[in-house]
């Protein structure tokens, strides 16, 4: 099989802009597999950049890992291989939930903001996951009308995009980089006797973080392909590289890869699986 090629060995259960799910070999886990395609503008814009699933394939689980150590629950289980991740199966929310710090992208746009300038505070915004809608910005209100989730779950979204912001802004200046703003969504975990566990789902990668050189403004994430300022695989290498997590050498170097590493990535992502714990929602104190 190429290094590059899709697995047709387990049924399909879902094809998105950026990786398939499979079902997994037990019940409540899912296989995703991380393709190598770029998109932007709600898939107007198209390419496939090889390589690209690999690197975000290991960032994220290298920063889903991370943050399973700080208590924030996150559907990863653990790596199985360069471009797969044995998850949770969850029900999506079906909100992105953007954590701000510096005006960049949309919200810009909307209110006539610098690019760059700092935030007093970190501001959370919550977009409705409808592509042939543009993900339209929501409300509070909206999302509880039309039952996308409840005051429960929402308090509880915030409370661990913010917990996840704190440690991401901390982690990235740690190795020069500024995290400027991020995507999350969230996913629903159902226990046996009627629980409600929320858990990080997706991905946290350079395509939904935006990330910039602390000295130089760079741009290191999915902007340089919005942008069309090219460069992206060395973008996205030098974020890993800097996390220590591969060679400065690179993790592609045109159709080849580093099987060394290739055989590391489950010692190194993988040492936590089996004490990850998750707990449920407290349903008392609503916040409305």
């Amino acid at each position: 099989m190429s290094l590059f090629s899709i697995p047709t060995r387990r049924r399909q259960i879902y094809e998105g802009k950026a990786k398939i799910l499979y079902e997994g070999p037990e019940p409540g886990t899912v296989v995703q597999y991380f393709k190598d395609d770029a998109t932007a503008g709600n898939g107007a814009k198209k390419a496939v950049i090889a390589g690209k699933g690999i690197l975000n394939n290991r960032i994220s689980a290298h920063l889903m890992t991370r943050l399973e150590g700080i208590g924030v629950p996150t559907h990863f289980i653990k790596s199985l291989n360069m471009r797969e991740q044995l998850i949770r199966q969850v029900e999506i929310i079906p909100l992105e939930v953007v954590v701000r710090n510096i005006a960049a992208g949309s919200l810009c746009k909307r209110l006539g903001l610098a690019e760059g300038s700092r935030l007093p505070r970190p501001i959370i915004e919550f977009y409705y996951k409808n592509d042939a809608l543009g993900d339209p910005m929501v409300a509070d209100d909206h999302i509880f009308t039309f039952g996308w989730a409840d005051p429960y779950e929402l308090e509880e979204m915030v409370s661990l995009a913010y917990r996840t912001n704190d440690y991401l802004n901390g982690l990235f200046a740690g190795v020069g980089l500024m995290l400027v703003d991020f995507k999350l969504e969230f996913g629903r975990i159902w226990g046996e006797q009627g629980e409600l566990y929320l858990v990080l789902a997706d991905e946290i990668s350079p395509d939904n973080c935006r990330l910039w050189d602390i000295k130089t403004k760079e741009k290191m994430d999915k902007d340089r392909f919005r942008q069309d300022l090219g460069g992206l695989m060395e973008a996205y290498q030098e974020v890993a590289v800097r996390l220590g997590i591969i060679p400065r050498e690179g993790i592609v170097q045109g159709d080849s890869f580093n099987e060394k590493l290739a055989a590391s990535l489950e010692e190194i992502e993988n040492e936590m699986s089996p004490n990850r714990t998750i707990r449920a929602i407290n349903k008392t104190k609503p916040i409305k």
